[in-house]
């Protein structure tokens, strides 16, 4: 590395590492001393599979296959074409691609080149992306051209406009104005610079849930997020003939490394992708690869075990099915374990850290009953009350956590932070939960309920705020409430109780008014109730339990 190269890799891990919140350097030795944290940059998993396994099938989709050493040596090539471009270590790119093999081709090769992806989902639009963009400071994003209807190429004319920042776009497809990804794919082979990776600095960025207002960006760096995955799939006990089926949209923690395709990687099981959750197309994909492991959030696994009554083509090979991005009751836990598969296993957890499984092997009792206890010794919990002060064991109160895994800090969001984490680094979760203190289910957690205001809705956690936000924009809104109606399917869904100015605006139009700001696709309210007024608390907020009283009488 000649000396202005050197200079500008400097300046640009110093810009990524600003707004960063670092371990503390007593918490960081101590996961060393572990053995937690082992120096290891991100991309090495699949170095480290493509050394280990490399004639065997790493990533399958629609359109064929990779074996380890093929996608290792694809995503050198691409990563050296990315930094031919430009594109330098500690930049960082939004990744938006649906579901596929060129998913794992591009974040391994943006990891390679030594950028940080921004884990973008297929249902974000303009305003999710444009303030990505802005906090991250992004150089540019890769896109497929047309995926279910929508044209990523008409919103990425209107982010480059906004964005001026954003001077590499690459589609997967028609390029349209932009530039092809097929062009980088395809080119010679070439192995990209080397450079120094500091793995206690950002690896990606993950996206929020969002609880008030956009979703806010998770850091998470390569020491922590190796561990992650690998913690994952020991709680797991993936194996290397295990083959893994993503489902939900890749570019969840869940689905990623929870174990998801990194984890898969570890033990050099295949993973397997596919855009059609259907239980007809998915289970015909499970019969023809023998798939062994998937993650499904709580409507979709229900759908899938009711779908076991007629289907002709059954999931048989499943051995461990994930469920999480709601809490299951114990009738619907007990329903798929009865329905689809006895390897059941519970997840809570979070794109920031803490990660809650049940175990292969728990009885019955704990799998239906549970949302499963911490994957590392050294996660931390605390359940406190509305003063902060911890309840006693078995008791109620807010979940505050901490561990070698768990962020200390939002990426670049100062005042998100002073809410979120206590001064000894907990994070405030915002779920309600207790922790079983004695029987067969002592030291699991118990999700009752939830303190942020949050829509789960199939699996995504929509930000009542943020969508009331949009909604006031529009003329006809005087007022509104966003609140969550049960839903045997979505497990949720989105009621929009709206005062209006005059005449009420149908929820078709509503709806194409969130599709013109470019607001998150998953954020549209499925129930519109037009209110004279909303109910208001002593201290002059919306009392939302009356709204939803209201409306479900």
């Amino acid at each position: 590395m000649n000396t202005s190269t050197h200079q500008a890799f400097q300046g640009e891990q110093r810009d990524l590492v600003r707004g960063f919140t670092p371990f503390p350097h007593d918490r960081a030795d101590e996961y060393r001393r572990a053995g937690y944290w082992q120096g290891r940059r991100l991309d090495d998993i699949l170095r480290d599979a493509a050394r280990q396994w490399p004639d065997k099938p790493a990533v399958i989709d629609a359109t064929g296959g990779l074996t380890f050493g093929e996608l290792d040596a694809l995503a050198d090539r691409v990563a050296a074409a990315l930094a031919a471009r430009g594109i330098r270590p500690g930049d960082r790119m939004l990744l938006q691609l649906p579901n596929s093999k060129e998913f794992a081709v591009a974040a391994f090769a943006l990891l390679r080149a030594g950028a940080v992806p921004v884990l973008c989902l297929p249902g974000h639009r303009s305003a999710e992306l444009g303030h990505f963009a802005e906090v991250s400071g992004a150089v540019g994003l890769i896109i497929p051209d047309v995926a279910a209807g929508f044209d990523y190429r008409d919103m990425a004319t209107e982010l480059v406009e906004a964005n001026p920042d954003l001077r590499h776009v690459l589609v997967l497809g028609e390029q349209g104005p932009f530039d092809s990804w097929s062009d980088l794919r395809n080119g010679p082979d070439t192995t990209p610079p080397a450079y120094d990776v500091d793995t206690t600095a950002p690896a990606v960025l993950l996206v929020s849930g969002g609880t008030t207002g956009l979703p806010k960006l998770i850091p998470r760096t390569h020491d922590d997020y190796v561990y992650n995955t690998t913690a994952s799939a020991q709680a797991c006990g993936l194996v290397h003939d295990d083959v893994y089926l993503v489902v939900l949209p890749a570019g969840h923690n869940f689905p990623f490394a929870c174990p998801g395709l990194l984890g898969s990687m570890t033990v050099g099981a295949t993973t397997v992708f596919t855009d059609d959750p259907s239980p007809e197309s998915a289970f015909a994909l499970i019969d023809r690869y023998g798939v062994t492991v998937t993650a499904l959030v709580n409507a979709l696994a229900k759908l899938w075990t009711q779908a076991c009554e007629w289907e002709p083509v059954l999931p048989t090979s499943l051995r461990l099915v994930q469920v999480g991005g709601s809490r299951l009751s114990r009738e619907e836990a007990r329903y798929i374990y009865d329905g689809l598969t006895t390897g059941l296993q519970q997840i809570f957890g979070m794109a920031e850290g803490m990660l809650q499984f049940t175990r292969p092997g728990d009885p019955v009792e704990v799998v239906a009953n549970t949302q499963g206890r911490p994957v590392s010794p050294h996660d931390e919990l605390r359940v406190v009350d509305e003063n902060g002060v911890e309840v006693a064991p078995g008791e109620e109160g807010e979940l505050l956590v901490r561990g070698p895994y768990t962020i200390n800090g939002y990426y670049r969001a100062d005042e998100a932070n002073a809410r979120s984490f206590t001064p000894d680094g907990f994070y405030r979760s915002g779920d309600r939960v207790r922790i079983f203190a004695d029987g067969p289910r002592a030291g699991n957690i118990e999700v009752v309920g939830r303190i942020k205001d949050v829509i789960h809705r199939g699996g995504e956690t929509v930000s009542a705020s943020d969508l009331e936000d949009h909604l006031l924009t529009h003329p006809a809104v005087y007022a509104v409430a966003a609140v969550a109606l049960p839903d045997d399917y979505l497990g949720e869904k989105i009621c929009a109780a709206i005062v209006f100015r005059g005449a009420p605006v149908g929820l078709a139009d509503l709806n194409a008014f969130l599709d013109e700001r470019g607001a998150s696709k998953h954020a549209r309210p499925d129930v519109l109730v037009p209110m004279p007024s909303l109910p208001m608390t002593a201290v002059g907020k919306v009392d939302k339990k009356k709204v939803v009283a209201a409306i479900t009488g």
